[in-house]
């Protein structure tokens, strides 16, 4: 029992770094840099790919570099117009923010990110990426809402639903595992924002139990869309290196081109560690995970359901041209048999009562966030711009290269 929280303790903790610092440190581990799958992993970027991710930190391009990302809407949102309460959240370039609006006292979750940090790491396409894809999310129950975004000369602002019920992996780590009715309740309505993303030619690529919320009820709430990979046709694929080690499709560590069933990988990679507490490949030895994921058999003990079983199996395919969802995408995941139970009209109107009721007394009770976060105190230059007389150089050239970022909705779409 002290091996396995030892365990459990180690892999919360890897999972709270972001894949470029992950990286960083496996690169300067020898021991783990002599195993071949790790030192092909690190050669991660062909020049013919401008897209992949640079784990090496480079300098804020020059205005000639940057990338004309359309008119700015000229939004009236500024900071001052909240007052931020508590830090929920944090993430490579900034923080989330529990944030009540001044004017009508209602609450949301600010994202807050620092300009000049993503542009240090090239990281532009994916802040406007993860934009666009917010502004698709308003028809479906089970994704993070837009409801405006605003910049200054060195943030950007992103105002979110503000849903409090935690994480999931919070949950997880309290509860160690779920039973059999829970995760496969949650892993229908993450099944079903999946099947929404794909609809729209949207790869998710980062599912992990830290990106699915539980909202006031119960419902899962599916954020973070920074990886999001846009336009991807049926047939499409993309080949950049992203996403989370624990959960790492085969076909990213071999650096082959990969297409949606990469999500379904992840889902079952979720389910797994609902039902079992760990991810289905872990290891505390990075190198020898990823060798698991590449070349270990998946092994399922005896206490699940043989649906659970066969959908795992399927789910967890190394080969993802016979992966379930390669040929009918969603509609293979809602015809498994795992989920003959779910009724899909009723679970997409939020008609099925939740499992676990998160028991949220209001938008105050911050019970379900990790006091990591809410203990952390909320910086004063959070709520404010600075003064025009010290916008330097660098900041001026991080406003520029966010043109078109701000974003507000038709008055209709409030109705």
């Amino acid at each position: 029992m002290k091996e396995k929280t030892s365990t459990l303790t180690a892999f919360m903790k890897q999972r709270r770094m972001g894949l470029n610092d992950f990286i960083q440190k496996l690169a300067a581990n020898s021991y783990a840099c002599k195993h071949p799958e790790v030192q092909s992993m690190l050669n991660l970027t062909p020049p013919q790919d401008p897209e992949l991710m640079n784990s090496n930190p480079s300098p804020p391009p020059s205005p000639s570099q940057q990338i004309n990302l359309g008119p700015s809407s000229n939004p009236t949102a500024k900071p001052s117009d909240f007052n931020f309460l508590k830090v929920i959240g944090k993430g490579s370039f900034g923080k989330v923010l529990l944030a009540r609006h001044r004017s009508d006292d209602k609450f949301y979750a600010v994202k807050v990110l620092q300009k000049k940090a993503i542009l240090k790491k090239k990281e532009e396409k994916h802040i406007m990426s993860e934009r666009n894809v917010l502004l698709k999310n308003v028809k479906h129950p089970f994704l993070v809402g837009l409801h405006y975004s605003f910049q200054t000369t060195d943030k950007l602002y992103f105002v979110l639903d503000y849903i409090n019920g935690g994480e999931l992996f919070y949950h997880l780590q309290r509860e160690r595992c779920f039973l059999e009715p829970r995760a496969r309740f949650y892993a229908a309505e993450i099944a079903s924002a999946l099947g929404y993303l794909h609809s729209l030619n949207i790869v998710y690529r980062d599912l992990k139990p830290e990106n699915i919320l539980l909202d006031s009820q119960g419902h899962i709430i599916l954020t973070d869309f920074g990886l999001c990979k846009e336009n991807i046709e049926p047939n499409g694929t993309t080949s950049t290196f992203c996403g989370t080690p624990e959960y790492l499709a085969p076909e990213v560590l071999h650096k082959q081109p990969y297409d949606r069933t990469v999500d379904w990988w992840c889902l079952g990679a979720v389910l797994y560690e609902m039902l079992y507490g760990l991810p289905p490949f872990y290891s505390r030895n990075t190198a020898e995970m990823y060798d698991n994921i590449l070349n270990k058999p998946l092994q399922l003990k005896p206490n699940i359901s043989n649906a659970a079983r066969h959908l795992l199996e399927g789910l967890l395919q190394k080969d993802r041209t016979k992966r379930i969802g390669c040929t009918d995408d969603f509609t293979e995941i809602k015809n498994h048999m795992f989920f003959s139970p779910i009724n899909w009209d009723d679970l997409n109107g939020k008609k099925i009562t939740p499992p676990f009721n998160p028991n949220v007394t209001g938008p105050s009770d911050l019970r379900h966030f990790d006091p990591e976060f809410t203990d952390e105190p909320v910086s004063s230059s959070i709520g404010c711009s600075p003064d025009s007389s010290l916008v330097t150089a660098s900041i001026k050239e991080a406003a520029e290269a966010f043109l078109g970022f701000s974003y507000a909705p038709a008055m209709d779409s409030y109705l």
